[in-house]
This record gives structure tokens, sequence and C-alpha cells, in this order.
């Protein structure tokens, strides 16, 4: 009998300095940072897998982070983001940022597929759902 390669969902990690807009009155960076480093890993995934013609058609339907470490100006990020899940019309993601001290942030990011300027949601076609469920890590996109 044969045995099937073990697939892996995709993921990527992304790196990103914090900048002075992401930061607050306080000196380390904004709540909403970790949103946008979220949301810049998961087109970096999308870009990688090939499936740049889903932006504008995953509206956000939830969004949750947990904060750690504090991150300041200049401080080096990496944020890790993979597919949890994919369900009929929805796809659930994971992600970490982590800083120089270590985990910063963590969270889980859902999306779903929708054609634009529509009402509900519509089935992820099999080509897209392959490439999310058995892609595994992707080129990481990193500072130089």
């Amino acid at each position: 009998m044969r045995r099937r390669a073990s697939r892996t969902p995709a993921s990527v990690a992304i790196e990103r300095r914090v900048e002075w807009s992401d930061t607050d009155a306080a000196g380390h960076y904004h709540f909403s940072a970790v949103q946008r480093w979220a949301e810049a890993a998961e087109a970096a995934l999308l870009r990688r897998l090939g499936l740049a013609e889903l932006f504008g058609r995953i509206p956000r339907v939830h969004f949750e982070a947990d904060y750690r470490e504090r991150l300041w100006f200049g401080d080096l990020v990496r944020t890790e983001l993979r597919v949890v899940r994919v369900g009929g019309s929805s796809l659930h993601y994971a992600f970490e940022v982590h800083g120089p001290q270590g985990l910063a942030a963590s969270g889980r990011m859902s999306v779903v597929h929708a054609a634009p300027h529509t009402e509900g949601a519509e089935p992820w076609p099999a080509p897209v759902r392959r490439a999310l469920t058995e892609a595994g890590p992707q080129q990481p996109e990193v500072v130089a």
C-alpha cells in the first residue's frame, strides 16, 4: 500500500521594523500595528501562493490579539502567519509577532471568500483550497 506524503497548511514569516507611525504616546507599538503586520504577512502568503486575485475578495470577519511584550521604534519584528483551517467559505489564520525579547503578540484572524459587491460568501475553488491546505511553509520575506 502506497503512503501519501504529509501535507502541511500554508505559512509564511515576514520581518518589519517598528516604524515611528507604529508607536503610540507611550513610545511603544500601538495595538493596531499588530493587525497591519498580520495583514502584511497574509498578503505575502497569498502572493507566494499565486493567489493575489483574492485581494478584494476576502473581507475580515474576526480579529483578536494578545499582547505580551512591548516593541519599540526601530525594533525588528518577525510576524509568522499560518493557515489553521479552511472551511467551506472561511479561512482561519493564527499569527505570532516576535521581537527582540521573544513573543510580543499572538492571535487569530478569519476571512471569508466573497465576490466584490455581492451579498454572502462563496465556496473556495478547489485549487485555492489545495494551495491553502497543502503548500506548507513559504519563503520568508526578510529585512536585508
